[in-house]
C-alpha cells in the first residue's frame, strides 16, 4: 500500500501568502465600488421622487409646501382639490444610507431642493459624506 503524498507546511504558507495578498488587492477596490454603488442609487432616487414632485405640480398647479413634505406624492394633503395621486407606487425610500431625503421650497437654486446628506447625514463633506442634490 502507497501512502498519500500530503502538503508540507512550506507550501501551505505559501498558498495563505498568495491568498492574503489577492485579498489585499480585491478588498480595497471592492469597498470603493460599494460607496460608488449607493450614490448612484440616491442619484436615481432622487431622479425618481423629482418626476413625481413634477407630476404633483402639473396636477396641482404647484409642488407640495415644505411642511407637507414628501409624505403629499403618497397621502392627500389637507384642502389640496386637484391631487390626483399617489405619485409614487410604494412609501417616500429613505436615502441608501437610512436617512430621510431634505425637501424645501422654494428652493436654493429653484422651485424646490431634494437632498440627501450622504453618509454621515450633515450639509457638505467630501467622498461618500457628499451631499447629493436634485
Amino acid at each position: 500500500m502507497k501512502k498519500g503524498r500530503g502538503f508540507t507546511l512550506l507550501e501551505l504558507l505559501v498558498v495563505v501568502a498568495i491568498i492574503g495578498l489577492l485579498a489585499a488587492y480585491v478588498g480595497p477596490r471592492y469597498f470603493s465600488q460599494i460607496g460608488k454603488s449607493e450614490t448612484a442609487a440616491a442619484r436615481a432616487q432622487i431622479e425618481a421622487l423629482a418626476k413625481a414632485l413634477d407630476t404633483y405640480r402639473l396636477d396641482s398647479g404647484h409642488y407640495p409646501s415644505s411642511s407637507q413634505g414628501l409624505a403629499a406624492l403618497r397621502e392627500r394633503p389637507a384642502g389640496e382639490a386637484k391631487w390626483s395621486g399617489p405619485y409614487l407606487q410604494k412609501d417616500v425610500p429613505a436615502d441608501p444610507w437610512g436617512k430621510p431625503y431634505v425637501y424645501r421650497t422654494p428652493g436654493a437654486k429653484g422651485d424646490f431642493d431634494l437632498i440627501s446628506l450622504g453618509r454621515d447625514g450633515a450639509p457638505g463633506g467630501s467622498g461618500d459624506n457628499t451631499d447629493i442634490a436634485y
